[in-house]
């Protein structure tokens, strides 16, 4: 879909072409996969079938690639479902009850109730203080208007189940949101389908790129909520609004301003993607602000992100439903204010991986490859985490947050270079090779090393 062709990737399953064998001197060979999905021809087939695996259409997968309501109809939810009983060996790429993170009422009312814990556990609330306020509308409008009354200002309404933009508009008048509740509520009194909305806080001093307004996309990984375990790629990009930004009462209702959703800003009669496609690396984002504001100001806003990121989930956690048969690769949606600080906007559970340049689907084709390379379906990574798989950096693992010599002095390795993915995957092949007794017996002489040299140990990574 769209003007790129998708670049499939090259064979870099962490395979082993020599190393050690196994105890009868063979070599260990990765097992066979077969693989479903619901979404024929689209990008995620495509690697799929490219990394050589099988396609079935019967319930004989190992790795499975399905829209949300095949996930709902098919992996245990509640008690009044008839799920498919999936093998142990099955992997689904969503969560049962994705939606407490990826619907936007149910987020917001996480991150509140994770704050409320913190204070109570005695933890910092500040922690999850990263979603402007909000409220979940119809239920909530009443609590919503006398906090306008109160303070003013300029709020976004936006529908909790649609995406791209759909529904979306600013509000700052009261009358229109007592407008929207009549409506609303004619509507439901009228047996007419309609949507529940949340109301924000809009962000109105975003931080701007040639006085344009954008949002980052940035990709993570679950693979467990119990305990968490999560790797963030280092690849995403900014989406950039067509038109300059504007508080101007007359600009509330231009979408090309406030809105930097891909699918919108592409309708604007000036938008020319020969001329610009709207979007930045995010690693050029980072040497922007590097350039304005200096390391520690960049280095600041970037950890912020990667502390935002890990405490969504976090807020999440105890509500997720943990099926170890599930994982969940997200689009997180990160905005940043004229302070540098990130706000999270919205987290998607099923991110478009349509692309419209050759750059957008050289990345996404990564970013899937690697992503089924993390699942280990071919059973090569003996039950150990590796810290790097192509483009991704594990974040956090058995609830902890990690980081290894890679990182250096950086607070996160999102936006860092991932122009050695190919490198990194044959560093993983490599470690798959040598094997589990084979890493401990490295680790061992490193240990043995440091204590009669007294160099610093050797990262074998």
């Amino acid at each position: 879909a769209g003007g790129g062709s998708m670049a499939l990737p090259p064979r870099t399953r962490a395979r082993p072409t020599n190393g050690r064998g196994d105890a009868d001197g063979g070599e260990r060979k990765p097992r066979s996969v077969k693989f479903a999905c619901t979404m024929e021809k689209s990008a995620p087939h495509r690697v799929l079938a490219a990394r050589g695996w099988r396609e079935v259409d019967d319930d004989s997968w190992d790795v499975m690639w399905a829209d949300t309501a095949w996930v709902h109809d098919n992996v245990t939810y509640n008690v009044t479902t008839q799920p498919q009983r999936l093998r142990e060996n099955q992997r689904v790429n969503h969560f049962p009850n994705h939606v407490e993170l990826t619907r936007k009422d149910l987020l917001a009312k996480n991150v509140k109730r994770a704050k409320r814990q913190a204070e109570k556990d005695g933890t910092d609330p500040s922690e999850f203080d990263f979603i402007p306020k909000t409220y979940a509308l119809p239920g909530e409008g009443q609590m919503l208007l006398r906090d306008f009354r109160e303070k003013g200002g300029t709020w976004i309404m936006k529908p909790i189940g649609r995406a791209q933009g759909t529904g979306i508009f600013l509000v700052n008048k009261a009358k229109q949101i007592e407008d929207w509740l009549k409506k609303r509520g004619t509507e439901v009194a009228e047996n007419k389908l309609s949507d529940d909305y949340v109301c924000q806080r809009y962000v109105d001093d975003p931080y701007l790129v040639d006085d344009r307004k954008f949002d980052m996309r940035i990709y993570v990984l679950c693979l467990s909520y119990q305990p968490l375990k999560v790797y963030l790629y280092r690849e995403g990009f900014a989406r950039f609004a067509n038109t300059p930004y504007s508080t101007a009462k007359s600009d509330l209702k231009n979408q090309y301003i406030h809105l930097t959703n891909h699918a919108i800003q592409k309708r604007d009669v000036d938008y020319d993607p020969e001329v610009d496609d709207l979007k930045m690396p995010i690693r050029d984002l980072y040497a922007h602000i590097l350039s304005k504001h200096g390391q520690e100001a960049a280095d600041r806003c970037f950890a912020g992100i990667h502390s935002v990121i890990i405490n969504a989930l976090r807020s999440v956690q105890q509500v997720m439903i943990n099926d170890r048969h599930c994982y969940e690769l997200y689009g997180y949606d990160v905005m940043i204010d004229e302070n540098l600080r990130p706000w999270l906007i919205e987290v998607n559970a099923s991110p478009s991986m349509s692309s419209d340049s050759q750059t957008d689907a050289d990345l996404k084709a990564a970013l899937l490859d690697d992503t089924f390379t993390a699942l280990d379906a071919e059973e090569m990574f003996e039950g150990r985490t590796p810290p790097r798989v192509g483009g991704f950096d594990l974040a956090c693992d058995d609830n902890a947050l990690t980081r290894t010599a890679e990182w250096g002095g950086l607070p996160t390795l999102l936006g860092a270079d991932n122009s050695d993915r190919l490198e990194a995957l044959e560093r993983l092949r490599r470690w798959c090779a040598k094997g589990k007794a084979g890493e401990e017996r490295a680790k061992a002489r490193g240990a043995e090393l440091v204590v009669a040299t007294g160099m610093p140990p050797v990262v074998h990574w």
